[in-house]
């Protein structure tokens, strides 16, 4: 049983929009960050958005910023990454990712935990 489930990935075209879901176990979501990361072949893991444990505080790697939104909903201990206008460079595996012990201060943050990923498509 992940604690940590990514969902919504797939294929879009270019200037499209996807939504990405991850649903945490109840002491994952209150970790002090939650985050998106993406990785595609050939290149490190990197940071794409993460958010505060009281959402007050989120941070966008420039390649997304003004494009994608990272929200969550506390009720259903779930996080969102929004992402519109989407770009083939977007293409790549996206994970959710926490930090239990560390606040957010970057989108590359310490991460604790990992969740599986879903892959993200992005055609021309």
């Amino acid at each position: 049983q992940p604690q940590l489930e990514e969902s919504g990935g797939g294929s879009v075209q270019s200037g499209g929009s996807l939504r990405l879901s991850c649903t945490a176990s109840p002491y994952l979501y209150s970790s002090a960050c939650l985050g998106w990361f993406r990785q595609v072949p050939g290149k490190e893991r990197e940071g794409v958005a993460s958010i505060s444990a009281g959402g007050g505080g989120t941070y966008y790697a420039d390649s997304v910023k003004g494009r994608f939104t990272i929200s969550r909903d506390n009720r259903k201990n779930t996080l969102y990454l929004q992402m519109s206008i989407l770009k083939p460079e977007d293409t790549a595996m996206y994970y959710c990712a926490a930090a239990r012990w560390d606040s957010c201060w970057t989108v590359n943050f310490p991460v604790s935990d990992w969740g599986q990923g879903t892959t993200v498509t992005v055609s021309s």
